[in-house]
């Protein structure tokens, strides 16, 4: 069910009678229960996007509508009931706890006085249980890792029990395992709490992985939607993120480097070493071709090339290197 869409959406800036456009003619759809990633080149209107859904940023022209009702006409204390906003800027409320951080995103409920109620109560513990960070609730803000200051703001978000929850970067700065825990903690959230998640990020791989859908913004030519995997068969990652120096690889869902190729191998054999293999020969600058004078059967303890059977990459590598120059060399 489609809970926010434009239509004719033209995002950008207006300053001074100048207009610069930076996406314009944006048709989008955003359903509840789906975790949504927008990704695109830096410079694409990323964040511009996300600060004209939720309202703090005028759109040039178009509309953006919350379950049918135009944006523009809501007032702040409405928009607060229905989108809660993560920004990527660093937090820091001097002695704060945890607890009283995820307690200001029930501000929009409370009365004029700023009591709490029972109610209130309820869902900061639930918000708290729902991250994983209900342990640390009496901590203060600043004794806190940055995935667990993430988790923080992403349960304040969940406090404010909003329909809509939007996150701009919200892996920026975390960790390999902290990046795949917040995006898996967010998937997971979309689909139990039946919320529409969209989240801005660079993380493709986490993307594609975590999103039940993905909006891939291209500089200047708008956002194309789908489902990860269509997107990966139509070309379009390498269409939008195209380059001489890397390429979007359809086979393993990363962007691999266009190293410069100096030889040809054959290769085949067990497949989990293979892949690393490739990845090695890629990098040495060893194209793979179905028939080459150099074969190499990948085996489950090692590699067997030349009636010979090697034991590690690194002597792998040496031994392709000796090989190719007798191959190249011409005879006298």
């Amino acid at each position: 069910m489609s809970i926010l869409s434009t239509q004719n959406l033209t995002i950008g800036y207006s300053k001074k009678g100048k207009t610069d456009v930076v996406q314009s003619e944006l048709n989008l759809e955003l359903r509840a229960g789906e975790l949504v990633c927008l990704i695109g080149p830096n410079g694409s209107g990323k964040s511009t996007l996300l600060r004209t859904l939720v309202g703090l940023q005028k759109s040039l022209s178009g509309k953006t509508a919350i379950d049918g009702k135009n944006i523009a006409g809501i007032s702040q204390h409405e928009k607060a009931l229905l989108i809660s906003l993560v920004l990527t800027d660093r937090v820091d409320v001097e002695n704060a706890t945890v607890k009283d951080i995820v307690s200001f995103g029930r501000h929009p409920y409370s009365n004029w006085w700023g009591n709490s109620t029972e109610e209130d109560d309820k869902y900061v513990s639930e918000a708290l249980e729902m991250v994983h960070i209900q342990k640390k609730a009496n901590h203060y803000l600043n004794e806190l890792s940055d995935g667990e200051r993430q988790r923080v703001m992403i349960a304040k978000a969940l406090a404010q029990d909003t329909p809509i929850i939007m996150l701009d970067e919200p892996t920026a700065h975390l960790d390999l395992p902290n990046r795949v825990e917040i995006m898996l903690l967010l998937h997971k959230l979309a689909h139990k709490t039946q919320k529409a998640i969209l989240l801005s990020t660079h993380e493709l791989d986490l993307a594609l992985q975590a999103a039940d859908r993905i909006w891939l913004m291209a500089t200047d030519t708008g956002v194309e939607c789908g489902v990860p995997e269509d997107m990966v068969f139509n070309g379009s990652f390498n269409r939008t993120f195209e380059s001489r120096s890397y390429f979007f690889n359809a086979d393993n869902g990363n962007f691999s480097m266009n190293y410069p190729m100096t030889g040809k191998v054959s290769v085949s054999g067990n497949k989990t070493r293979l892949y690393w293999t490739l990845r090695a020969l890629a990098r040495a600058g060893f194209e793979v071709v179905e028939n080459a004078d150099v074969r190499i059967l990948v085996t489950e303890n090692g590699w067997q090339i030349e009636n010979k059977t090697i034991s590690s990459v690194e002597d792998l590598l040496l031994e392709l290197t000796h090989l190719v120059m007798i191959y190249t060399t011409p005879d006298i």
